[in-house]
């Protein structure tokens, strides 16, 4: 079937995020989308939710990216048997075996701070005998054997497991968490399988039992502990809260899934409102803006519109026609005081795209719904780029500017300077012209200001003088001593070694003028490691170790008086294991692993923070403030705002309450500036509640202030 359909175009829309069947059932159920699109998969192997680019030159080497967004997603390195695995910062998260694409074998992974946190053996992709550790490798936390043991692990952004484990997956009894416990109960096969609790805060939500992930026998609580509704066998009224435990979803249900009418939210607001079909928004329905206001309403299929008319803010009618997935397919599209636009036909035409404030964004040509042919981009109204494009991106000969200057011209591919004759411009003179090689500068000469050849590079290798950039260079890329210079003033901002593109040795960094050292010390791949010193005022404020870009180490803090303010060991950028002093040089606090009482000070010497710390987190007792002005003192939990506290500004006291993971929630009370009362009840995500939360009796029973 995939090849009656010919497109790279439909190709990423293909591996936008509906599960794989659906998007088979998309194509194969409508026959005039096969007839209309072409799709090529020349490079592109089929990847669900996102789509993969072999390296021309290497294809050994393969990026996966986000199909909607076009952002790498990881970079796999295939070298002989072994494979490394690469995040979209560059940081190394995986090397070992593969088999059949998958994780086979023996293998290591790591964080992004390139700690290791699994050491062991892989089975079709998932962990199988080995050791897990600590986030810094101080502590092993557990074992796995044969796939099967106790677990500890954390997740990303405050989620974390706790529990047992079976075939490398989630099995039995354990505990999930979002700072604080929100599911207690049982698991199977890596899904909430069987018994279990849900909760928000400290609030039981949901007490009943789970098939596949799902809800399915049980009720759900409100706020004060009565039964909001009752779910039988996946069916029945329901309510969904998103990973921040924030109000997402009311409506009809069956086999645990959104069927039938429904209604979405945002944080209160009402989003949309109609049918849904298997989870999926699928009849006729309408979107909304934040404020109420009408923003859509026509007919859906498996989540993206299919037929009907948008609107702006202000009422008018901003596109009334069909629509391929995201894309303006088959209609007319209008400004904000209701003039043509554009007219799609089949995603073709001459197109212009405008942003939210009416701003133009590009004008060109479009097919298939993207940016095909010539065009023109604009950044706040200047044109930023004119030229070709494939696919929506950049692609074939084009050119750049700045703020009305011409800054470069030459070939593109996927909207970077690629292969061919390119030149480099600055304040109307060449700066370089030459030839380029997947993307790199490889042959051509530098021009001082007055036209003159200052420096040439043969094969990517000699010295050259750019616009950001003045040194050695090694394979097309900055390698050697080199100066770094801001792009928007021009000044110096780096000077010093290079390896593959990256600082990478000494060097040292100045301030925004280039007048005054900043740092000075080691790096390793772009990042300061190693010791170095910080300096402001030309002042020492730091001196000691460092770890991927943060103090890490033995080192010592200083005010800019001169005095001691911090000595012993810092962690990931926190103080950790040392004594703290006054601005007078007065002993005033110690640390041990990060925790204890402290106090943190801004680059200007004023108080930002004090109180109780447990692992570099404020933790217990404690107080925030801005510009050397109290702004809160309460309660705090693993670094966040929780339980009993108050709120300052300008000295004013302007609330008191409960707060949970640095929301108000719970009871409050808001104050004027003369210290009346001019709020008092229930808060949920720094929203004033006026009743209770969630449904009950098949009708939204929720409301909030503006």
């Amino acid at each position: 079937m995939l090849n009656n359909i010919k497109s790279s175009y439909f190709f990423q829309i293909l591996f936008s995020y509906v599960d794989e069947s659906q998007k088979l059932k998309i194509i194969i159920h409508n026959k005039d989308l096969q007839n209309k699109i072409n799709i090529s998969l020349f490079n592109y192997k089929i990847f669900s939710g996102k789509y993969i680019i072999f390296e021309e030159n290497n294809k050994n080497i393969k990026k996966i990216y986000n199909s909607l967004s076009d952002q790498i997603i990881v970079r796999v390195e295939h070298l002989n048997d072994k494979v490394k695995e690469y995040d979209c910062f560059g940081s190394l998260i995986f090397e070992g075996e593969y088999l059949n694409g998958k994780r086979n074998g023996k293998g290591k992974e790591y964080n992004h701070y390139g700690k290791l946190v699994f050491e062991g053996e892989y089975l079709n992709g998932k962990r199988w005998n080995g050791k897990l550790y600590d986030e810094d490798n101080d502590f092993l936390i557990y074992e796995l054997k044969d796939g099967k043991g106790y677990v500890k692990e954390h997740l990303l952004k405050g989620r974390s497991y706790e529990g047992e484990y079976l075939n490398g997956e989630k099995n039995g009894m354990g505990e999930e968490y979002y700072f604080s416990l929100i599911y207690k109960g049982e698991y199977l096969n890596g899904k909430r399988n069987g018994k279990g609790k849900e909760y928000f805060g400290r609030y039981l939500i949901f007490d009943g039992e789970y098939l596949n992930g799902k809800r399915w026998n049980g009720k759900l609580y409100t706020n004060d502990n009565n039964i909001s509704y009752e779910i039988k066998n996946g069916k029945g009224k329901y309510i969904e809260l998103n990973i921040d435990n924030r109000f997402l979803f009311e409506g009809e249900y069956l086999n645990g899934e959104r069927n039938g009418k429904g209604k979405e939210y945002n944080i209160g607001s009402l989003i949309f409102e109609g049918e849904y079909l298997k989870g999926k928004r699928n009849g006729k329905g309408k979107e909304y803006y934040e404020d109420g206001k009408l923003k859509f309403e026509g007919e859906y299929l498996y989540n993206y519109r299919l037929k009907g008319k948008e609107y702006y803010n202000n009422g008018k009618i901003k596109y009334e026609g069909e629509y391929l997935f995201e894309f303006y397919w088959t209609g007319k599209e209008y400004d904000t005081n209701g003039n043509l636009l554009n007219e799609y036909k089949n995603g073709s035409g001459y197109i212009k795209e405008i942003n939210d404030d009416g701003t133009i964004k590009y004008e060109g040509e479009y097919l298939n719904g993207r940016r095909n042919g010539k065009g023109k981009e604009y950044y706040k109204g200047e044109l930023v780029f004119e030229g070709e494009y494939l696919n929506k991106f950049r692609n074939g000969k084009g050119k750049e500017y700045f703020k009305g200057e011409l800054t470069f011209e030459g070939e593109y591919k996927y909207n970077k300077r690629w292969n061919g004759k390119g030149k480099i411009y600055r304040r109307g003179r060449i700066e370089f012209e030459g030839e380029y090689l997947n993307g790199k500068k490889w042959n051509g000469k530098s021009y001082d200001k007055d036209g003159n050849a200052l420096y040439e590079i043969k094969d990517g290798c000699g010295l050259i003088k750019e616009l950001e950039y003045e040194g050695e260079y090694l394979n097309g890329e900055r390698h050697g001593k080199g100066k770094g210079f801001s792009l928007n003033s021009g000044n110096l901002e780096y000077e010093g070694e290079y390896l593959n593109g990256k600082r990478h040795g000494k060097g040292k960094e100045y301030n925004y003028d280039g007048d005054k050292i900043i740092f000075e010390g080691e790096y390793l791949n772009d990042k300061r490691n190693g010791k170095g010193k910080e300096y402001y005022d030309n002042k020492i404020v730091y001196k000691g170790e460092y770890l991927d870009g943060k103090k890490n180490g033995i080192g010592k803090k200083y005010f800019k008086n001169g005095k001691l303010q911090f000595e012993g060991k810092f962690k990931r950028g926190k103080h950790w294991n040392g004594k703290g002093y006054d601005i007078n040089g007065n002993f005033d606090y110690e640390l041990i692993n990060g925790s204890g009482k402290m106090k943190i000070y801004d680059s200007d010497d004023v108080l930002e923070e004090e109180g109780e710390y447990l692992n570099g987190l404020q933790h217990g007792k404690g107080k925030d403030y801005f510009n050397g002005q109290l702004e809160f003192e309460g309660n705090y939990l693993n670094g966040h705002r929780n339980g009993f506290g108050r709120k300052y500004e300008n000295g004013h006291l302007v609330f008191e309450g409960d707060y949970y993971n640095g929301y108000k929630f719970g009871k409050g009370k808001e104050y004027n500036n003369n210290g009346q009362v001019i709020y008092e009840g229930d808060y949920a995500n720094n929203r004033k509640l006026v009743k209770k939360i969630p449904i009950k009796e098949g009708k939204l029973d929720i409301d909030f202030h503006t």
